[in-house]
């Protein structure tokens, strides 16, 4: 039944973004989604379990997103770990948790500076989308707002994190 369904597994995770995941993360949760489907699937009830498999998997993938988005989790992802860096890279200081007002100050500034970098090089529908993408809104309620198919949202959204990653590849090898 996993093997069967597997694609409509993927299918509904693909538009779906987990913050602080990745898309396998999302598959696999679309997964216990489907398990839980196959576990409570009555066929007495008039309904195809394709269908039913459906409902559970996207129900699933929506509350991992929503769980995600919420602050719940905040202070495990933000955690320092007691052990020591696995590398000597000059970088060992990230790992520091006694940052200095200055230090979050500092932060705050280059990331404003990085935001209006990026702001320069976004189309006009690029840049419509990116405000509430970063509040969290989900594709569909930004297609919703902007008036535009879920898919260019989406493939804006895609295009929007290669500029980020790209500015940030060249913004950290100008700086060492």
């Amino acid at each position: 039944m996993v093997r069967r369904y597997g694609q409509l597994v993927r299918a509904c995770a693909r538009p779906l973004f987990l913050a602080g995941g990745d898309s396998e993360d999302l598959i696999q949760e679309g997964m216990l989604g489907l398990l839980a489907a196959i576990r409570s699937f009555d066929p007495d009830r008039d309904a195809a379990f394709r269908t039913y498999a459906e409902i559970c998997v996207r129900s699933r993938l929506h509350s991992a997103v929503r769980a995600a988005q919420g602050g719940k989790h905040a202070p495990l992802n933000h955690s320092v770990s007691f052990e020591p860096p696995l590398f000597d890279g000059t970088n060992a200081h990230l790992f520091s948790s006694a940052e200095s007002p200055e230090d979050v100050i500092i932060g705050r500034e280059e990331l404003k500076e990085r935001l209006d970098a990026l702001k320069g090089q976004l189309s006009e529908l690029e840049a419509k989308i990116l405000p509430p993408y970063l509040n969290g809104l989900t594709c569909g309620e930004i297609a919703r707002r902007v008036g535009r198919p879920q898919k260019s949202v989406d493939n804006a959204i895609q295009r929007i994190r290669r500029k980020v990653a790209r500015q940030f590849s060249s913004g950290v090898s100008s700086e060492s």
